[in-house]
């Protein structure tokens, strides 16, 4: 009985604190609950808008989103380069976009280790203009770069063209197998010496103290979708995961990267 009495007198202490503390009321059940409905909601990936306009409301920002700069420097690639933007409106094509990681990406410590100046870096040049090599390795000596100046018109140019595929390949229309797609940049393409990206080699691949194409020779670029447990990236020539993908545009599909591309399959 005494067990039952102290049981009874804890639920009335309770209840009377209950009626004065409404947060008591939601922690004990009293007090009516909402109802609220789970609505399912999908992303829309269509983005209403071409590949150019996509490409230049993201890199210059807006009056609604004035930081929203995230392709600030793939397009200061472009227009370093001279590159005929009206390429990113015509129909029927996959766009490969950088991220301004992909370009120049910084650690914790404001260290850049990663993007496409610090993969691909310029070689330094002796007072005669004449490559320093390291003689361990046969290859030049490098810095990362740090603007787009530093390397060859010729060569930005061609990157872009390597970046823009032929035909439309969202995400449905791949696999785990690579499929490979034309891009713009004609068969054959070498890139020039300044900087690392003249020595890599894709036929062995990596870097070649002799030099190297630098581009496939094909002019050609893999995607394929990486399953892994929590995401499925898109993944560019084997090395490179996506960092977003499917932007639905009214003259094709884009796909974003964060990571240096290599532009041989």
């Amino acid at each position: 009985m005494k067990i039952f009495k102290i049981t009874i007198n804890s639920i009335l202490l309770f209840a009377a604190i209950a009626t004065v503390l409404p947060g008591c009321k939601k922690l004990l059940g009293l007090e009516r609950q909402k109802n609220y409905d789970y609505q399912k909601k999908t992303l829309d990936p269509n983005i209403n808008m071409s590949a150019k306009e996509f490409l230049l409301k993201r890199a210059d920002g807006t009056p609604e989103a004035p930081n929203d700069t995230v392709f600030r420097w793939m397009k200061k690639g472009l227009d370093y380069c001279g590159f005929d933007l009206s390429e990113y409106e015509k129909q029927g094509r996959t766009f490969i976009f950088l991220h301004n990681d992909a370009v120049r990406g910084f650690n914790s410590s404001g260290v850049m280790d990663k993007g496409l100046f610090f993969t691909f870096p310029i070689v330094v040049l002796d007072g005669s203009g004449n490559p320093v090599i390291n003689p361990t390795t046969g290859l030049p000596q490098t810095r990362p770069a740090t603007q787009w100046e530093d390397y060859s018109k010729q060569t930005v140019k061609n990157f872009f063209l390597y970046l823009i595929g032929e035909g439309i390949f969202n995400y449905y229309d791949l696999g785990a197998d690579s499929k490979s797609l034309q891009s713009l940049l004609p068969p054959n393409s070498v890139t020039t010496k300044e900087s690392l990206l003249g020595y890599w080699d894709p036929s062995l691949p990596g870097f070649n103290a002799a030099g190297g194409n630098g581009f496939d020779p094909q002019g050609k670029f893999t995607l394929r979708i990486q399953n892994n447990a929590d995401i499925a990236p898109i993944v560019f020539n084997e090395r490179s995961n996506s960092r977003s993908i499917g932007f639905v545009a009214t003259n094709g599909v884009i796909h974003v990267y964060g990571t240096a591309l290599y532009p041989s399959k």
